[in-house]
């Protein structure tokens, strides 16, 4: 029972101290308006003319889910970069000599991530109106869910990187590496059931594949996979990515 308290504070503790500093930087707040509005207009007002209709839904309904995505990869992976920074000005040495389960810290980062990065999303969703995309009441929660699910994986993959990084320029190097390729490989702008047959492969390889198939499934009914299959491989490929993060921080 004590160690389970322990736990529980540990990664409450954790998650709330990650809280509080995404809310004191407005500049996020303001940066997930700025950049879904920019693709919106830019992306989707460019082709929209071009692609009218994708999969009997309309281009900018269909993109929605996968600007939503874009806006969730980014924020989770910037979430992971406080482990650098706290490796750099000596925070994370501290929980590290803790007497807390390793778990706890990579769970707390993790779940402290994918809240501020699902808290973008949500504030993605004020241009639901604005592109005209139909959605039912219920239909905010689950997506809320659905966001929280690819938050943790982006989330999970941003520790595994930053588990043995020392260097700001080298998380961002491999991170862009990566974020980038998922993005354009994920079906975010394009139906997955039109790249060649070379491309696929790494398509169906990708988590962000099925984050946005899962939403897109939820807003407009225009999924490429069943919501069991997304919602089973979200959760499996963040449990692996965890249990590779949690070996990497061990007393330093």
């Amino acid at each position: 029972m004590l160690q389970t308290s322990v736990f529980g504070t540990a990664v409450y503790g954790i998650w709330l101290r990650d809280i509080k500093k995404y809310f004191r930087v407005r500049t996020q707040l303001l940066g997930a308006l700025i950049r879904p509005l920019l693709w919106l207009v830019i992306m989707g007002g460019g082709l929209r003319p071009i692609v009218s209709n994708v999969q009997g839904v309309d281009y900018l309904h269909f993109i929605f889910a996968g600007i939503v995505s874009m806006t969730i990869i980014f924020s989770a992976m910037q979430s992971a970069v406080s482990v650098v920074w706290d490796r750099e000005f000596g925070y994370l040495k501290e929980i590290l000599v803790a007497p807390i389960p390793r778990v706890a810290i990579v769970i707390g980062k993790s779940l402290s991530a994918a809240t501020t990065a699902t808290l973008q999303g949500v504030i993605t969703l004020v241009f639901l109106p604005v592109v005209g995309v139909p959605v039912a009441w219920w239909t905010i929660p689950v997506l809320i869910a659905c966001m929280f699910l690819l938050s943790l994986v982006i989330a999970a993959l941003g520790l595994a990187i930053a588990g043995r990084m020392t260097s700001f320029e080298g998380f961002g190097a491999i991170a862009n590496f990566l974020l980038m390729p998922m993005f354009f490989l994920s079906g975010a702008i394009y139906p997955v059931d039109t790249v060649p047959l070379w491309l696929k492969p790494l398509i169906f390889i990708n988590p962000l594949t099925y984050g946005v198939d899962l939403m897109r499934e939820v807003l407009v009914s225009a999924g490429h996979f069943s919501v069991w299959v997304d919602c089973v491989v979200l959760f499996g490929i963040a449990a692996v990515l965890t249990g590779i993060a949690i070996p990497m921080y061990e007393r330093e």
